[in-house]
């Protein structure tokens, strides 16, 4: 099979007209790609690996190239981004190209606002409580995982935290099941938990509360309705673009309430009025994620970045199940993540360090599952080449062959 690695967003734009090839929210996805043979290189541009890290993570390597060339001399300005004035026309064209982009790829309504912030989704945990809620109230947390735990304590600093539901890692607690409060502020979930691996398939029916979803590890991976929610928002480094800025999308009414005691920064009101440039924003870091969003507006849209990832994760999904037990993956197939796959070795966890080891080797890096949980996860964000996966797939192959009692 030839390599896809400049084709592979292509390839998807052109299947995303056509029908999906499962629904991944009740059954295991079917891959439509077809493996190579064992005999490929699977050789990548400049020499690079294979990298499955949860964050940062790979970028596509057409926009690594086109940064690069623009790196010293940017439009012929004479500077580089990380060199001008943020308050220069140069960049103020490159941030509300971003934004229009964005815009675009998510049909954002003219209601919501599009924040290029800093701090990190955690500053996120902090930032929205204060917005939204007042000393006392109380809102409501769905917590399926480390991250939206996190979220949870630290609102708890701030409010009163109900935890509506709770999920055990592996599987997510019907909506239905939810105890929302009649009086709460907002409801909060992660709509994909990067360690755990499991992703929320539909939008959460809240009814006319407000709903804030913390999207890091698969926003932009998918089409998604944005007028359902209050807040949405990301840290960029995992699928969007470099570390150093996180973007948040919020519904002009719940702009301009936040507590007077509140630090300056977190006040999204000061961010609006001054088009997320306060203070110095991270330029290069709203740049990449520019280059970025215009690759895939040219590219199809989500639809089409929907298709390819429901491709990709399905190569590993059935690696896992054709293994007949050698290896596991511990999530419920109905939640399973298109970005996140942990897996085990479940007969021996001295195999899951000679796999990641063994792997390293054949450049597949990244591949070690987090500290909290063990065993592995492959990180398959947007820009993760379809043959890296097959590659991925093909060694879980041979290594079950090798070590097959």
């Amino acid at each position: 099979m030839a390599l896809l690695h400049k084709t592979q967003l292509n390839a998807g734009a052109r299947r995303a007209s056509r029908p999906a090839v499962a629904r991944v929210s009740t059954v295991r996805v079917q891959a439509t790609v077809a493996m190579p043979s064992p005999t490929s290189t699977f050789a990548q541009p400049h020499g690079r690996v294979f990298n499955f890290s949860a964050g940062p993570a790979v970028l596509p390597v057409d926009v690594l190239e086109r940064a690069q060339a623009e790196l010293l001399n940017w439009h012929g300005s004479g500077m580089s981004i990380m060199e001008m004035s943020h308050r220069g026309k140069e960049f103020e064209s490159v941030i509300q190209k971003a934004e229009a982009d964005l815009r675009t790829l998510l049909n954002i309504p003219s209601n919501y606002k599009v924040l290029f912030l800093q701090g990190g989704a955690s500053t996120q945990f902090s930032m929205i409580p204060l917005n939204l809620a007042k000393a006392g109230e109380t809102v409501d947390y769905v917590v399926t995982g480390a991250w939206s735990k996190k979220a949870a304590e630290e609102a708890a600093k701030y409010c009163k935290v109900n935890i509506a539901a709770k999920g055990d890692n592996k599987s997510l607690p019907a909506v239905a099941s939810w105890k929302l409060s009649p009086d709460s502020r907002y409801v909060h979930y992660c709509d994909n938990e990067t360690i755990g691996g499991v992703e929320f398939k539909s939008v959460p029916d809240v009814g006319d509360r407000v709903l804030v979803s913390d999207m890091s590890s698969n926003f932009i991976s998918k089409p998604i309705d944005v007028a359902k929610y209050g807040i949405i928002y990301a840290g960029a480094q995992k699928n969007v673009g470099p570390a150093g800025v996180t973007i948040v999308i919020i519904r002009e009414d719940l702009i301009g309430h936040c507590r007077a005691e509140a630090p300056t920064m977190l006040d999204y009101k000061i961010h609006v009025e001054n088009d997320s440039m306060y203070n110095t924003p991270p330029c290069w870091a709203v740049y990449v994620c520019g280059l970025v969003f215009e690759k895939l507006v040219k590219l199809g849209g989500l639809d089409a970045m929907q298709e390819l990832n429901r491709q990709k994760a399905a190569i590993l999904y059935d690696a896992i199940a054709e293994s007949q037990g050698f290896y596991n993956s511990p999530v419920d197939p109905a939640v399973r993540s298109l970005m996140n796959v942990p897996f085990t070795i479940p007969s021996s966890p001295d195999l899951e360090k000679q796999f990641i080891k063994e792997a390293e080797k054949a450049g597949m890096l990244q591949l070690k599952g987090h500290r909290s949980v063990g065993g592995m996860r492959a990180s398959i964000y947007n820009a993760m080449p379809i043959e890296g996966v097959q590659k991925l797939a093909l060694f879980m192959k041979e290594f079950h062959a090798k070590h097959a009692k």
